[in-house]
């Protein structure tokens, strides 16, 4: 029994060291690479969420086509120019799109659960776009972003099953506690105000980290809540020792969509 729950950590660990490395690769290319692999992760993202909703194979070919259209038209974030020049037409516009995808998605296939697959899964990837192509720290700002997320999956992981203690909501995820929250916290800050501090980003990035941290957190327990839903463990297989790419995201979702917003409103 020890031997093969070390194994499975074992195969967890170098699992999320290669898609880290893959993350940083495309977070530092920039452009096209960064987007494409935000389009793929987001198109993955909605095929798992068809899939834990039981849709017909119909059903969740129309929620890919929809979802890369919707990607392909956030490649306009990816020109430098047209971000500067119009960045609030830009943040508009998808918007508007998304909105419109996720109903055409709902109506088409008679299921509105698909559309809201299309809400969860298209803001954030075209969130991470926006941050990575911000002139000036747009590599630092969605480094800081997805440190974050890290440091709060790494901090409550380890802080969980040292200290252990009450249960932050059973209902949902029995493993996930109280003093887990608060080490992905403190974690979250540590790393936060350190790559703000080191950068030079806004007053604002050297005390955000916790706050997110909760947010990362909300987002874990509303994917455990999906799959309690639809009576899955995991949400798919595709990454060994960690289960399906939402299961993996699910903390990227509030925390890129909440980053983006300060930074389209000026906050950062």
């Amino acid at each position: 029994m020890a031997k093969a729950a070390a194994s499975e950590l074992q195969i967890r660990i170098i699992s999320g060291i290669a898609m880290i490395a893959v993350a940083l690769a495309a977070v530092w290319a920039g452009g096209v690479f960064f987007w494409g692999l935000c389009a793929l992760l987001a198109v993955l993202m909605t095929i798992e969420w068809a899939q834990m909703a039981r849709a017909s194979r119909w059903q969740v070919a129309l929620a890919v086509l929809i979802a890369a259209g919707l990607m392909l038209s956030a490649i306009d974030f990816v020109d430098p120019a047209k971000l500067v020049a119009f960045q609030d037409r830009l943040i508009a516009q998808s918007v508007d799109l998304i909105g419109l995808g996720a109903i055409l998605l709902a109506v088409i296939s008679f299921r509105a659960r698909l559309g809201a697959g299309l809400l969860y899964a298209i803001p954030p990837a075209v969130a991470l776009v926006f941050l990575r192509e911000q002139p000036g720290q747009g590599l630092l700002l969605t480094l800081w972003t997805l440190v974050i997320v890290w440091a709060t999956d790494i901090g409550a992981y380890f802080a969980g099953r040292t200290i252990g203690g009450p249960r932050l909501a059973p209902k949902l995820s029995p493993n996930k506690t109280w003093a887990g929250l608060i080490g992905g916290m403190a974690s979250a800050a540590i790393a936060g105000a350190l790559i703000a501090w080191q950068g030079g980003l806004p007053a604002f990035c050297w005390m955000a980290g916790a706050p997110l941290a909760v947010a990362a957190q909300m987002g874990d327990l509303f994917e455990s809540w999906l799959k309690r839903r639809s009576g899955v463990k995991d949400s798919g297989t595709l990454l060994p020792g960690h289960g399906g790419v939402l299961d993996r995201l699910d903390g990227v979702v509030p925390v890129a969509v909440l980053v983006s917003a300060c930074v389209a409103m000026g906050v950062i």
